[in-house]
């Protein structure tokens, strides 16, 4: 057997590749966020009409995710934390992550339609073209202000679960939209610092590379100022109670005071002391969504059972 055919059998795409291209983790924060929304909604949905609604939007963020994933596979080929991705790779060509991506997309939207309503598939139609083509094309590549506008795509999922159920919007759905906006910037601004040279290698220009490390940390600190009163007034709306109260309150000083410390950085600093601070803060925002949407659930429960 030659070793161009070896090679050619090395690189042949699997089902984890393909299943990568859909971006899995990011996948279960927006299957989870959407369940959320669908399950706290004051309407009930049949188990199966709800079962076919999340699988609808899990498919759509994939579908999105390899739209992201070819028209980004450039870029990812030059920064270590996505070299590996399987377009850059050369385990999946990008015209089969483009047809994957168009397919998924064009099947989430029509049977979400189907299944539920106009307002649930339109959102979710809208969500698929914000990341893929608002964001993705345009933003990510044009402006520091990329995660900020395009933190909308990622917080339309509770949204969307929320029309499924009610068939409409509500403060309720808006304030869930809004908490995850205003958690993506800092979250992904202290990533950002401690890859720092990863975009700077891809002429990425976020806000680490256009204003620097300084600016940065005020970004950090000013939005989670911003994003501390939207997450604790949840609770005090239909859907919040005691428990996600109690949740928001500490989750939100844990990451303001992360988000203290970093500000309170200096480039004067160790390289090593810098980057402890950013990758914890960076660890605290993982954990900041899961924790207010299972509160969240939680309470439902907990109404649900007669005991709120």
């Amino acid at each position: 057997m030659s070793d161009m055919s070896l090679s050619q059998i090395e690189h042949e795409a699997g089902m984890g590749d393909y299943f990568a291209l859909m971006k899995p983790r990011v996948m279960s924060l927006v299957v989870f966020t959407a369940l959320v929304g669908l399950l706290v909604a004051p309407v009930p949905v049949h188990p199966f009409i709800g079962f076919v609604a999340i699988l609808c939007i899990a498919v759509g963020a994939g579908a999105s995710g390899a739209l992201n994933m070819w028209w980004d596979a450039d870029i990812d080929a030059k920064m270590k934390r996505t070299a590996s991705r399987p377009i850059p790779d050369g385990r999946v060509a990008p015209g089969e992550a483009l047809g994957i991506g168009l397919a998924l997309s064009g099947f989430a939207v029509m049977l979400l339609l189907l299944a539920t309503n106009l307002l649930a598939a339109g959102l979710l139609a809208f969500t698929i073209f914000f990341y893929a083509v608002v964001y993705s094309m345009w933003l990510k590549r044009s402006t520091a202000q990329n995660i900020v506008i395009g933190g909308a795509a990622g917080a339309f999922p509770p949204m969307i679960g929320w029309a499924v159920a009610t068939g409409g919007v509500s403060v309720e759905s808006v304030l869930m939209f809004a908490l995850i906006f205003m958690w993506t910037p800092p979250h992904f601004w202290a990533l950002a610092l401690f890859v720092k040279s990863d975009y700077g290698r891809a002429g990425i220009p976020m806000l680490t590379e256009t204003k620097g490390r300084r600016s940065t940390r005020n970004h950090i600190l000013a939005y989670t100022l911003l994003l501390v009163p939207v997450a604790v007034g949840i609770g005090f709306t239909s859907i919040g109670g005691p428990v996600y109260l109690t949740v928001a309150v500490l989750m939100n000083a844990w990451f303001l005071k992360g988000a203290y410390d970093i500000w309170t950085r200096s480039d004067a600093d160790s390289e090593a002391d810098k980057h402890a601070v950013e990758i914890k803060v960076f660890k605290i925002s993982l954990y900041y969504l899961f924790a207010h949407f299972g509160a969240l659930l939680v309470d439902a429960g907990l109404r649900a059972g007669g005991i709120l």
